[in-house]
């Protein structure tokens, strides 16, 4: 059982990019006791997961934490990626900004915080470079399970 969920992807999804595959693996964590999500908020990958697990917030007893890495994050999202954060965020039942201004780095380090606080890393990797790889590696040297969609 794992208490504690995060997720890490790409910003851009590819044609394989399965939705119903995400959904699945949410309700099967929520299913098996999962009771908080940890979202890092970027494009892609994230609000897909995040919207996800508000599908299920309606039903379940559940908990979306928003890991901001810095204030703005959102600030060069186009117009349609805008809204859905702000939704998103909106809902979102916890919010921690991991730093109040943008610092090269700073992905990072919400990177490290989302693995430090989970059991399981819900991941979306299609290339061995980037955040999305950077964080799976954190993830295996701590040794947190991980689910590859």
């Amino acid at each position: 059982m794992y208490k504690n969920c995060a997720f890490t992807g790409h910003r851009i999804l590819q044609k394989d990019f399965d939705y119903n595959l995400l959904d699945r693996v949410i309700f099967n964590l929520i299913q098996g006791g999962t009771k908080n999500f940890f979202c890092g908020m970027a494009t892609g990958f994230d609000l897909a997961a995040a919207e996800s697990v508000l599908q299920y917030k309606k039903d379940f007893d559940i908990k979306l934490i928003a890991c901001i890495p810095c204030l703005g994050q959102e600030k060069n999202f186009n117009k349609k990626n805008k809204e859905k954060y702000t939704k998103v965020l909106e809902k979102c039942d916890e919010k921690k900004v991991l730093s109040e201004k943008y610092f090269d780095g700073c992905m990072f380090v919400r990177d490290r915080f989302m693995v430090d606080n989970c059991d399981v890393l819900v991941t979306y990797q299609r290339r061995k470079s980037g955040g999305t790889s950077y964080t799976v590696n954190y993830a295996k040297s701590k040794g947190i399970n991980l689910i590859e969609l």
